[in-house]
């Protein structure tokens, strides 16, 4: 394992300078200066910022674009600069950016732009940063946070040293000697060369002629071209290049392996593909809060993780502050984004990457979005902010594991024991007190020793079957998975019983 250098995606408000500052810090590239000018060529570049020191950043287009990734399992960047604007503070994509950044668990640093505009205010950025839990590093936090001016190209060389700084305590290394892997950046159909991809390589080094599988995509590597558009013969980690050579175009997110052969590539495929069927089967009925914990562990603590959305500001706030208050020592509510306006596209990539359920507060989907998109997600409107919150109480009483209580039914005896072929050992038994349900449970005795906890399998009274015998009677029991039982030994009936936790 050697170390690789950092990638980094731009994040931002609409208008607060995220590709001017990705413009700018493209031209500190010491390369670009090299050969005159910069051509940016594929999604992804790769910039020389100091002797034999790099960074790669991602062009996503966005956070929609930063979780869809993430919805395919691909943890594609290190870290995230949020560009916030000095005289404008947080804006309501600052805090989408924000939540998508911290549901993937990605550090954040904070780049003050625009420093050199009249009103510029770094003051009261930082402070609208904590209310979202961005804690700079002045203030105690663990963020760092830069000011700078991507027009004037002011202190773009302190934006690099906190890069640096980041990437050196998350210890970032690879093996450049393995088989290559990584991520699809994106991918598009070139009339007159064919698939063009552009992968992000994060282990070992990707070479001309390997064999690549990405989804269900496969093809050897005819050319590589590096994001200054000439081509190359290799692809070390933390490097983007754009790939000619695959069959179809694979999606965004979607990890890409170099494997043997193409045979080895065709049945992984195939095998994908019939996974994929199965899925897509089992996919129709969609997440509810009813079920969404049924597949979890119970060693686990549960979590449920909720996006709310409201018509104003004081709604939201409301209802956020009263769900927070539901959490407890195995329930954890998880509120990943809040905001005020109708439900968007974003929201719904952000509830399906995260597992999460929509709560919408006199508010409905936006216009631009597709019903296919909405069609995994559970989504609730509410009007009444009383009912949206009792609705969450009762999912996470539902999700409290149930206390199982016994009712003690009554006692026996064994006074015969028969083989039957059709029931195999039965008990001939008498009731000394209470009663002996068929749907109950049985405790074997001998000696003061419980020697055998099972349910009762059948119960008949003579050769009838019946669902219970009571105090006074014979009766002949059969047991579940169970034969140790002699003449003489004592029997206590009882039934479990699961009671809700509130």
């Amino acid at each position: 394992q050697v170390s690789r250098y950092p990638v980094v995606s731009v994040m931002g408000h609409v208008d607060h300078g995220k590709t001017s500052l990705l413009d700018a810090l493209r031209q500190t590239d010491v390369v670009a200066g090299e050969s005159g000018g910069i051509t940016q060529h594929i999604g992804a570049s790769k910039v020389k910022v100091g002797k034999n020191q790099y960074i790669t950043f991602l062009d996503t287009p966005g956070h929609e674009a930063f979780t869809a990734m993430r919805l395919r399992g691909a943890h594609v960047t290190d870290m995230v600069i949020l560009v916030v604007a000095a005289d404008d503070g947080v804006k309501d994509q600052t805090i989408e950016a924000i939540n998508h950044a911290k549901a993937a668990n990605i550090p954040i640093i904070v780049a003050v732009n625009k420093i050199d505009k009249e009103g510029a205010n770094k003051q009261k950025v930082v402070t609208e940063l904590l209310e979202h839990s961005v804690i700079v590093e002045e203030m105690g936090g663990e963020n760092l946070c830069v000011e700078v001016s991507a027009k004037q190209k002011k202190n773009l060389d302190k934006l690099i040293d906190a890069i640096f700084l980041q990437a050196e305590i998350l210890e970032l290394k690879s093996n450049p000697e393995c088989k290559a892997s990584g991520v699809v950046i994106e991918s598009k159909i070139d009339k007159n060369k064919g698939v063009l991809t552009t992968l992000l390589v994060q282990h070992g080094s990707l070479k001309i002629g390997d064999i690549i599988l990405a989804g269900n995509a496969y093809g050897r590597a005819r050319t590589l071209v590096n994001d200054k558009g000439g081509k190359i013969d290799k692809v070390f980690p933390s490097e983007p290049a754009e790939l000619l050579g695959l069959d179809l175009a694979p999606q965004a997110g979607e990890k890409f392996y170099v494997v043997e052969s193409e045979k080895e590539a065709r049945d992984i495929v195939e095998y994908r593909l019939n996974k994929q069927k199965n899925i897509e089967a089992a996919r129709r009925s969609k997440k509810t809060l009813e079920d969404i914990f049924s597949g979890m562990t119970d060693d686990k603590k549960k979590k449920l993780s909720l996006v709310v959305k409201g018509d104003v500001n004081g709604s939201v706030e409301a209802i956020v502050n009263s769900l927070e208050k539901l959490s407890n020592e195995e329930v954890t509510i998880q509120i990943i984004h809040s905001a005020v306006g109708g439900i968007t596209e974003s929201d719904i990539v952000l509830a399906k990457a995260s597992d999460a359920i929509i709560l919408g507060f006199n508010v409905r989907i936006a216009n631009n979005v597709k019903d296919g998109e909405t069609k995994e997600i559970d989504i609730r409107y509410y009007s009444i902010i009383y009912d949206l919150v009792d609705d969450v109480k009762k999912a996470v009483s539902g999700m409290l594991k149930p206390v199982i209580k016994e009712n003690s039914l009554g006692k026996g005896e064994i006074r015969e024991v028969f083989d039957l072929t059709k029931y195999g050992k039965v008990a001939g038994s008498y009731v000394n007190s209470g009663i002996v349900k068929r749907s109950g449970r049985c405790r074997i005795i001998r000696d003061s020793v419980v020697v055998s906890d099972t349910a009762i399998k059948a119960l008949k009274h003579f050769k009838d079957d019946v669902k219970e015998v009571k105090t006074g009677m014979e009766c002949g029991i059969s047991f579940e998975n169970c034969t140790d039982f002699l003449v003489g030994d004592q029997l206590e009936f009882f039934e479990l019983t699961e009671e809700a936790r509130q």
